[in-house]
């Protein structure tokens, strides 16, 4: 079955924008296709090390860079996206790097969320990720 997908702004409700740019869709609406759903993603490298110790930036791109990785094994994209809830110990931080963000969510523009926490499970990590997908069922 295919996917039908509908990215909504309501009329009655602000658009977010930072720098001129849209950084999420209100609504998603999906009809058809399978669900994928990614575990929080944080900033390890593919041999476990932590990367980018004190540098949201880098953090970020190697969170959408293991997004990337986990949809690719389930046979999905960043394109795919439709919901990512974002962790963060400092959100004021983590909006000045919104660039770096966009680079992996702006084609999808998933619904999102994102909250300010203590710490996540390593006092070095600074942002995690978790994500919804949905594709084609043939997929």
């Amino acid at each position: 079955m295919p996917v039908n997908r509908r990215n909504i702004q309501p009329p009655s409700l602000p658009v977010r924008k930072v720098d001129g740019r849209v950084l999420y869709s209100h609504v998603v609406s999906v009809d058809g296709g399978r669900s994928i759903f990614v575990s929080g993603q944080l900033a390890r490298d593919a041999a476990g090390n932590i990367v980018g110790v004190g540098d949201m930036a880098a953090q970020i791109e190697q969170v959408g860079e293991n997004l990337r990785a986990c949809l690719l094994a389930a046979g999905a994209s960043l394109d795919d996206l439709v919901r990512t809830t974002t962790y963060t110990t400092d959100i004021d931080e983590y909006f000045r790097h919104t660039e770096v963000r966009m680079r992996y969510f702006s084609a999808a523009m998933p619904t999102s969320t994102t909250v300010e926490v203590k710490r996540l499970s390593h006092p070095d990590f600074l942002v995690e990720v978790d994500a919804l997908a949905i594709v084609d069922i043939d997929s």
